[in-house]
């Protein structure tokens, strides 16, 4: 998330706070003086500032830095002390409401875009006719989502926050810790995140937990892609907690989290569109839509997110069959509706 900041600080943020919290509303050098026998600034607050920029006068801010105004000496000062901020980057309470936007923002865009294109392309729309699949199920896994997402964000932003005050692992050059390892980080962050993840999950399969956190996710019997971020905000950012420890443990690149970062959230809605194609290859391997099918079917089978080696060693496993197929129920209940119309 600092690779993020730090890139649309470049791109609109700097300007977007300097609008909001421009610098001049603070501090307006009507007159800079530089001492002759001194390098400080002394910025005179202007008299005949805007009722706008009195009130954000009152806006608590850091220390002016002298640095901030060495470069405005003219009568044109006031100018470019408008498209600075009295919030600079590394002002804590500033990053925390950027990152909170920016998470919000993103959260949506790839909630709604991967789920929208799944539920088109991958889910097979015959599974809304299942007896399980609730009245308006789409929208009420939709409302869900968008009442877990604020939750998620707030409970995340220390992670963030930590990320962009360099408190974790992440690095920045291919070769810093070798190309070997580069590519040994990703099979790594993948094990270690699933199994983290398969403890916590099963964790929350415990009943008095169950009750509290997790049974709203498991609402949906029948879920769609849209269900796959429809859970109880502390249950969606406890199963987040394993990518974030990762970081702090082990080293990796800052890109490449970011891409795991993504990759992971369209894996989740992907394995969310109760699909029970089987035979595959690595079916045994795999924890893929199949298996997570079974587990909003039966509850109790198939924790991991990725493989199903967490599940295998936690007794926890279940092998997708055809047999267990929910589509079989819809056209169960689709040749008992044919009897009754007949």
């Amino acid at each position: 998330m600092d690779l993020v900041l730090s890139v649309l600080d470049d791109l609109v943020l700097d300007r977007l706070w300097a609008t909001l919290l421009p610098l001049s509303a603070f501090a307006v050098p009507e007159t800079v003086r530089l001492a002759s026998n001194s390098s400080s600034i002394f910025p005179v607050v202007a008299s005949t500032s805007s009722k706008w920029s009195q009130m954000l006068a009152y806006v608590p801010h850091p220390p002016i830095r002298p640095d901030d105004l060495a470069s405005i000496s003219s009568t044109a000062s006031h100018h470019l002390l408008t498209n600075i901020s009295a919030w600079p980057r590394d002002y804590i309470p500033r990053q925390l409401i950027s990152l909170s936007v920016i998470t919000l923002v993103g959260v949506h865009i790839l909630y709604f875009l991967f789920a929208t294109l799944s539920y088109y392309f991958i889910f097979n729309h015959d599974m809304m006719r299942h007896p399980r699949f609730l009245k308006n199920q789409i929208k009420l896994e939709i409302q869900c989502s968008l009442r877990a997402f604020p939750g998620m964000t707030i409970l995340t932003l220390p992670f963030f926050q930590g990320e962009v005050m360099g408190y974790t692992k992440l690095y920045d050059g291919l070769d810093t810790y070798g190309y070997w390892y580069l590519i040994a980080s990703v099979p790594l962050f993948l094990v270690f995140t699933d199994y983290g993840i398969y403890w916590i999950h099963r964790g929350l399969h415990i009943p008095a937990v169950y009750k509290l956190l997790h049974k709203p996710h498991h609402k949906w019997v029948v879920p769609t892609p849209f269900s796959s971020h429809a859970f109880h905000p502390v249950d969606g950012w406890l199963q987040s907690i394993p990518y974030h420890i990762f970081i702090l443990v082990f080293p990796l690149h800052r890109v490449l989290y970011l891409v795991l970062f993504v990759l992971i959230n369209f894996w989740t809605i992907f394995i969310h569109d109760s699909d029970m194609i089987t035979g595959h290859a690595l079916e045994k391997i795999i924890n893929g839509p199949a298996h997570h099918t079974l587990h909003h079917l039966y509850f109790t089978v198939n924790y991991g997110q990725y493989f199903t080696w967490a599940d295998r060693a936690g007794g926890s496993y279940r092998q997708p069959d055809s047999s267990l197929d929910p589509l079989l129920d819809v056209h169960e209940a689709d040749k008992i509706k044919l009897g009754k119309q007949q």
